[in-house]
């Protein structure tokens, strides 16, 4: 691929991230009007003609790394394990 079809792809690809961010802005509005709805209704679940929307807590348990490496960094060391990724970005 030469140069002119690069730059051609970087700017299609620029154009489409404008547009998913509009877009997502546009979603993320409108996820928040619901989830008010439901507040101000004091439900977790609303349902419609054809549709279900649900917003409840939901509740993880997570490691804490950084606290198992201050109290037993030992341990933390044996059961640390690298991963590689590649990220993509563009200026």
């Amino acid at each position: 691929m030469g140069t002119f079809e690069l730059d051609s792809k970087i700017k299609e690809l620029r154009e489409l991230r404008r547009m998913a961010d509009e877009l997502q802005a546009e979603i993320d509005e409108i996820t928040d009007t619901i989830k008010a709805e439901m507040t101000a209704r004091n439900v977790d679940t609303l349902t419609g003609t054809d549709w279900k929307a649900t917003w409840k807590a939901v509740t993880s348990n997570r490691l804490d790394s950084t606290a198992l490496k201050k109290e037993l960094p030992d341990i933390a060391a044996r059961y640390t394990k690298a991963s590689v990724s590649r990220r993509f970005t563009l200026a």
